[in-house]
């Protein structure tokens, strides 16, 4: 399955959100997906089947729970492909901060001049 194919569904995408904060219990993703998707223990066990057999996550077993972590490796390929695009947003990142800089100089102007005078 594609990299696309698998972070278009956004139940997916959530499970993996939840997973970058740490590895967690198969029971703790459920119940919070669950609650945000309404959807049933089982749908969420083949989210996360999706994820694991297309190398997103890793499993370990931790007694009778199972333990979901991100593996990044894929999100490598999504990288690569948006690679071409990031300029169209770094050019527009690179004038904010410029943006930002300015208006703090100008701040830090007019506090040492209300000071001063």
């Amino acid at each position: 399955m594609h990299a696309f194919d698998v972070l278009g569904d956004p139940v997916r995408r959530r499970i993996l959100e939840l997973l970058a904060d740490g590895e967690l219990t198969a029971g703790a993703i459920s119940e919070v997906v669950r609650g945000e998707f309404g959807i049933s223990q089982p749908a969420v066990s083949q989210h996360l089947r999706v994820l694991r057999e297309a190398g997103f996550t890793t499993v370990r077993a931790d007694g009778t729970r199972r333990l979901y972590a991100v593996d990044a490796s894929p999100l490598q390929e999504v990288d690569a492909w948006l690679e071409r695009f990031r300029g169209f947003w770094e050019q527009r990142l690179d004038a904010l901060a410029t943006e930002l800089a300015r208006g703090r100089r100008a701040r830090d102007q007019r506090q040492q001049d209300s000071a001063g005078g």
